[in-house]
């Protein structure tokens, strides 16, 4: 049994709250659920957002998969935190493969292109810099023999 830990729409039209829950990822968005972990209020302001993190630790650790918008919550709430530092090797998931975890956003088109582009930027600009160390250098000589022949012909 493959399980999610996602949001559960509950309110009003129009003024949405939400309830974290432990849920079968076959089973409906506001069906059957495992157990409730927390709630998210998105209209109040500020925002208000309670999740119980050693429940929400607990099934991380059992293998739970967050959803993006409830990764997005449990880092909001320290909680991605401290499962990330319990484990030896990275977590994959949507979030992480789009580089959203790591603070920017990587395109996963032209990836290769990219990384090529940002290798050669550094080594164009030492070659921009050399350039115009040359150039400058040979415009010295040029003004200094252009100030001579102007003193010579007055």
């Amino acid at each position: 049994m493959a399980v999610k830990i996602r949001l559960m729409r509950v309110g009003k039209k129009k003024q949405p709250t939400y309830r974290v829950v432990v849920a079968d990822q076959r089973s409906p968005r506001d069906g059957r659920i495992i157990e409730t972990i927390g709630h998210y209020g998105p209209r109040a302001e500020p925002s208000t957002l309670e999740i119980d993190g050693d429940r929400a630790l607990d099934w991380l650790r059992k293998g739970a998969q967050p959803s993006e918008a409830v990764q997005k919550l449990l880092m909001a709430s320290g909680v991605w935190a401290t499962f990330e530092s319990e484990k030896s090797k990275p977590i994959v998931t949507k979030l992480n493969r789009r580089g959203y975890v790591t603070g920017k956003a990587v395109p996963t088109k032209g990836k290769k292109k990219a990384q090529a582009e940002e290798a050669a930027a550094p080594e164009a600009r030492d070659a921009e810099g050399e350039a115009a160390a040359s150039d400058a250098a040979e415009a010295e000589p040029e003004a200094a023999s252009d100030a001579a022949e102007s003193e010579t012909s007055e």
